[in-house]
């Protein structure tokens, strides 16, 4: 039998570890590429010929590749993205290699023979699984799912709050009416850091969604834990600052379907 002082040891020892484990967990990066008007093919074919092969050799994890459902959200200019690296400075690392890469030098000059690819430089954000996230499971699952991104902004200080809501109620609720999850994220850099939650849902289709929103919404016990969660005030902005959902269907070279 150990000394009391001495279990007192190993346990805390144990506890160093979980914490260097959870500190040392691999990040995620979510990429938005928008292209010049009629480019959107000639992007998605650079990825599926060469890019994704190519984040792989350089130590990219490809997570998952999806283009809007809606014109209005970009369906024929907007790639979304999802990569998986062990750590920022290997994502940096990595990305450097990549673009000094002879191939992928040759796929780019080739794809812009007929012009430049994208209109403005890729939005690039850092996130962490939240501590409730499912694990992201890279699966590509029988029959079409449609997938949807959904964006929070809180107000100053409330972010801690909305993660309780998520982690207590809303998460449950969300699989009650029918919807799948894929990965809740916190991004890692200021000020999203202390103000955003970014999160994936999967649905049988858009429809689907839609109604499946609008049972979650009228649900008493949503009802009852969302007042109860704002009874300082809301936990999101004013629409449409605060809440926004984009509605993808995954590429078809996408680990995620």
């Amino acid at each position: 039998m150990f000394s009391i002082p001495r279990l007192f040891l190993i346990l805390g020892v144990f506890s160093i570890a979980a914490t260097q484990l959870k500190a040392e967990e691999g990040v995620y990066e979510l990429r938005t590429y928008v292209c010049n008007e009629g480019r959107l093919p000639a992007l998605l074919a650079r990825f599926r010929e060469h890019t994704c092969r190519l984040f792989e050799k350089h130590g990219m994890k490809n997570v998952g590749y999806w283009v809007p459902i809606k014109e209005e959200d970009g369906a024929n200019t907007t790639l979304i993205y999802v990569l998986e690296h062990s750590s920022r400075e290997a994502a940096k690392a990595s990305f450097a290699a990549f673009g000094q890469d002879p191939e992928w030098q040759a796929a780019r000059k080739a794809s812009e023979e007929s012009g430049k690819i994208l209109a403005r430089p890729p939005e690039s954000v850092f996130m962490k699984v939240t501590d409730y996230s499912p694990p992201v499971e890279i699966v590509a699952k029988e029959g079409e799912r449609v997938f949807e991104l959904r964006t929070y902004t809180t107000p100053e200080g409330k972010l801690d709050d909305l993660h309780t809501r998520f982690r207590n109620h809303t998460m449950k609720l969300f699989s009650k009416h029918g919807m799948s999850h894929v990965a809740y994220w916190q991004p890692v850099d200021e000020p999203k850091a202390s103000n955003t939650l970014i999160y994936i849902l999967s649905h049988a289709s858009a429809e689907a969604g839609l109604n499946s929103f609008t049972a979650f919404r009228a649900d008493p016990d949503w009802i009852k834990a969302k007042s109860e969660s704002e009874k300082e005030g809301s936990l999101t902005l004013p629409q449409p600052e605060g809440v926004k959902s984009v509605y993808l269907r995954a590429t078809d070279f996408s680990p995620i379907k």
